[in-house]
């Protein structure tokens, strides 16, 4: 029997103000007031509180004393920085993962790049962009099974999610971004690690630069 996971309202709280983040709804520097959020989210203070701690922990949000939480700035200093690490820990974790993929892994990786495909085509769909885009990723990684670096991975994607946002909605990212999927996961097939490597990380530094490009043009 599969077993049925409730999500705590903490979970749920969580959720919501990190999509609002990833989204823009909650801009840049914006304060974000515990009283303000709990009647906008219809709950009490705890859960909210308790979500901002994790946010803080996650890099969306930054917590300053007798100030309040606030939602962290963009900086092309971060992106030089996350998207660098990216383009370390991708290429070397799929590395380990490539020797050990299945038929079915390749069969799965399909399935989920074409839902990638499908919302990435519709641009309504943006909040399901980076769920697909990191399911994705996922897929190829855990073969791996190097759990410890899949969290660190893990780590740098939530905090690289607004980015990534900013590149496929403001430049031509989208269908560069399709194209790279389906040949990495081509090399994966054919066992080509090292041109899948190649890919991969000029995949995630390529993003970085059009990202930059698109910021310093604001």
């Amino acid at each position: 029997m599969t077993k049925i996971h409730y999500k705590t309202r903490t979970e749920h709280v969580l959720e919501l103000i990190k999509e609002d983040i990833l989204s823009g709804t909650l801009k840049s520097g914006e304060p974000l007031r515990q009283s303000n959020l709990a009647d906008k989210y219809q709950v009490s203070r705890i859960p909210i509180r308790e979500a901002l701690l994790q946010l803080e922990a996650q890099g969306l949000v930054r917590v300053e004393a007798h100030k309040g939480a606030i939602v962290t700035e963009i900086s092309l200093e971060e992106i030089d920085e996350l998207f660098q690490l990216r383009a370390i820990l991708e290429p070397h974790i799929l590395t380990f993962a490539i020797p050990k993929m299945t038929k079915d892994c390749f069969t799965q990786c399909d399935v989920i790049l074409t839902k990638l495909e499908n919302a990435l085509d519709n641009k309504k769909n943006i909040d399901q962009w980076s769920e697909f885009n990191y399911e994705y990723h996922q897929c190829l990684y855990k073969q791996a099974e190097l759990p410890h670096t899949l969290d660190l991975i893990d780590t740098l994607n939530t905090r690289s999610d607004r980015y990534i946002r900013l590149q496929l909605l403001y430049t031509d990212g989208i269908n560069k971004a399709e194209q790279e999927h389906r040949e990495l996961l081509h090399l994966c097939e054919k066992g080509k690690s090292k041109e899948a490597q190649h890919l991969l990380s000029n995949h995630i530094l390529a993003a970085s630069v059009a990202i930059k490009k698109f910021l310093e043009k604001q």
